[in-house]
Formats: C-alpha cells, structure tokens, sequence
C-alpha cells in the first residue's frame, strides 16, 4: 500500500489540532508552578529580612544593656570579738613643781628610779624665807609680850573698878586693848605657822609611789615657785601599777562596750601574750565626728612589764547575735546618701545602703544592708543608678537573672 506524501502532512496537523486540548492544561500548570515557586521565594527574602531586623533590634538591645560582674556575699559567723587600737597611760601622771622659790640644794633620784610615797627627791636653799621666819617669830614674840601686859593691865582696871576707883571708860579701854592684843598675837602665829608651811616645801617629797620619768634640774639651778610660765618643773612622776587605756568603740558595737566587761590586751613585743583588763567606764555619749564611744579600759600591771604610752590592742567581747558578711571593698559606692553598693535583681540594679564594720583592706565588714543571697555588683560604673538593666557576665544574653 502505498502513501501519499500529501495525506501524510494533513494527517499530522490533523493530529496535533487533536493532542491540543491535553496540552494546554499542563502547560497552565506549569505556568502555575513557576509562579508559586516565584511567591514562595518573594515571601521567603521577606521573612528571612523580618528575621534578620528582629535579630538585629535584639543585638542592638542586648549591647545596650550593661554587663556586670557579681559576687555573693561570704557570710561569716557572728562576730565574737572587736580590735580595737590603743595608747596606754598610767594611772596617776603628775609633774612636780617646787612650792617656794630658792636653788636646788640636792636630788636624790633619776630617771627610770621607783620611789615610795613620802620619799624625799630633793632640796632647795630658800635663805630668804629662813630670814622671814626668824622675823616672823620675833613679831610674835613681841605680840605675846604686849598681850601678857594687856591681860595684867585689865585684870588691874577690873579689881579697881569694883571699888569704884577708876572710871567705867577707863576699864572698857584696858579690856579693849587686851582683845587687840589677842587678835595680833593670832596674826603673828598665823604667819609663823605660814612661812613653816613654805620652809617645809624645801623639801620635795614623792606625793605617791611611782616611777621618776623625767628629772629637769641640777644642784644650784634657780627654782621659781609655782607651775606658772617662770616655774620650772623638778620632776615627772607616774604610777603604773595599773594602766589606763581609752578605746574609741564604733556606735554599731557600743553594747559591748558595758562597764564591767572584761577585755583582753596584745602588744606585738609580747607574741604570743595577752594581758586581762576591765572595761570600767564609757563616756555615755556618742562623739558626733567619729561615730565612736569613748570607753576606759583598766588593766593590772604589778610586775611593770607594760609601760605608759605603749601601742596596744583592745579586744572586747562582742554581743552573739551581731553577724556580718564580707564583700569585695571595690563594691562600695559613695553616695551623698551614704555608703551603699549596687545589687541585681529581677534584671536590674538596685542600690542599697549598707553599714560597714571592719576593714580588712581588699574586703571589708557588713554588718547590715545585705542578705546572703544577693548578688553584689563588683566594681560598679559611677554612673549607677536604681533600676538600671544589667546582665550578669556569662549569662546568656536575653535571660534574666
């Protein structure tokens, strides 16, 4: 069979107008996919730009916010005990002056010498108060003599006015002149007994038993009488049989500081020793300036081993229930408001007051203001405020601490 060429043409359009309505639809679909494909790239660049916006605002808002390092206060067991710096002073401290002027006969003891009470220390040459007293003893003298002829002139008046041989006058006037007589006499022996005094005072006696610590004349100085700005001072005596010390208690410990207490000294020329005193009495007032009571610290010294002006310890017993804790001293802030330190918490920062009790260099003492879970900020921005956000460094960005 054979075939035409021409039929076979029109056979193939015939064909392809018959495969038509198949192909549309698909093409249709096609077209569709293109164009969804399209829309899910669209909508993919704006959300992945959406993300990147919001990644960006959460960047930009965590560097804002400021990153802090944090420590937990290290909680200490209730203070047992306050040290305290002092100065020691004996319990009686006295300069002696001479009481009558003249040139320093003789001394008899030195520097560092333990005298008793009474003991003699030295002399002075006063002749002109010798000389007064010869002169006041010869004035008396002639006063006793006047009243003796008094008494007897009056005697006489008397008998003879009982006979009415003399005249009423005459008699008061014999009796006046004894009781004249009398006052002068009074006088007299008074200065006498005056210049004794001050001839006694030649000699300068120890007026309690001590120790001599300075010695400021030498035989044949001239002594002025009197602790005036010419007077000069002999001698400088104190007794150390028992010492006093004066501590300076902070007003936050100042119920330890109970007349009655015990207390307990140190010195560092004595490691390894303690010396027991009594805490005898406070000032009962709070000095304004420093904060602190005043308090005297008592304590027995029999063989002399502590001395007058030594640097001491204090150690006074302290109440149990005052507790403290230690935080780094870099956490402080000082504040017209006081002494505070900054704190995280709920994410931000809160400034809280606080009372410090003892330094101890790189941290320090409180003794009230914090609780054992805070978390301190450690070296805070001056700038610090209440209610500032913070994070805490190694904390992940975002969370809240």
């Amino acid at each position: 069979m054979t075939t035409d060429p021409s039929s076979e043409v029109v056979t193939t359009v015939a064909d392809e107008h018959q495969r038509s309505p198949r192909v549309l639809p698909a093409f249709l679909v096609g077209l569709a996919m293109v164009a969804a494909a399209l829309g899910l790239g669209v909508y993919s660049g704006v959300r992945a730009r959406t993300a990147a916006d919001a990644a960006l605002g959460q960047a930009t808002a965590d560097a804002a916010v400021s990153v802090v390092s944090v420590v937990s206060p290290q909680a200490t067991a209730a203070t047992q005990e306050i040290r305290l710096p002092g100065t020691t002073q004996a319990f009686t401290d006295a300069p002696i002056f001479a009481r009558t002027s003249g040139y320093v006969k003789a001394w008899y003891f030195d520097i560092g010498a333990h005298v008793k009470h009474g003991q003699l220390l030295a002399e002075i040459e006063a002749p002109e108060v010798d000389q007064q007293l010869q002169q006041a003893r010869a004035d008396l003298q002639t006063a006793q003599a006047n009243l003796r002829q008094a008494q007897i002139t009056a005697d006489r008046w008397q008998a003879l006015l009982e006979t009415d041989s003399v005249s009423k006058q005459e008699t008061d006037q014999a009796v006046s002149t004894l009781s004249a007589s009398k006052a002068t006499v009074d006088s007299n022996a008074a200065n006498v007994r005056r210049l004794e005094e001050l001839q006694g005072f030649q000699k300068i006696y120890a007026p309690f038993e001590g120790v001599i610590t300075a010695r400021n004349v030498d035989i044949g100085v001239l002594i002025n009488a009197g602790s005036n700005t010419s007077g000069r001072e002999l001698f400088h005596m104190t007794a150390i049989d028992t010492l006093r010390v004066f501590v300076a208690v902070p007003e936050v410990y100042s119920r330890a500081a109970r007349p009655g207490s015990s207390a307990t000294l140190t010195l560092d020329e004595f490691p390894g020793r303690s010396f027991k005193g009594t805490l005898v009495r406070n000032a009962n007032s709070i000095d304004p300036a420093s904060r602190t009571l005043l308090v005297e610290v008592d304590v027995d010294n029999p063989r002399g081993e502590l001395l007058p002006g030594a640097y001491v310890f204090v150690h006074l017993e302290l109440p149990k229930q005052v507790a403290s804790a230690t935080i780094p001293a870099n956490a402080l802030l000082f504040r017209a408001e006081g002494l505070q330190v900054g704190v995280v918490r709920d994410g931000r920062a809160q400034l809280v007051p606080v009372t410090i009790g003892r330094d101890y260099g790189t941290t320090v003492e409180i003794v009230a203001g914090l609780q054992p879970t805070d978390r301190v900020i450690v070296s805070p921005s001056d700038s610090l405020t209440s209610g500032t956000r913070v994070r805490i460094a190694g904390a992940p960005a975002g969370t809240r601490p």
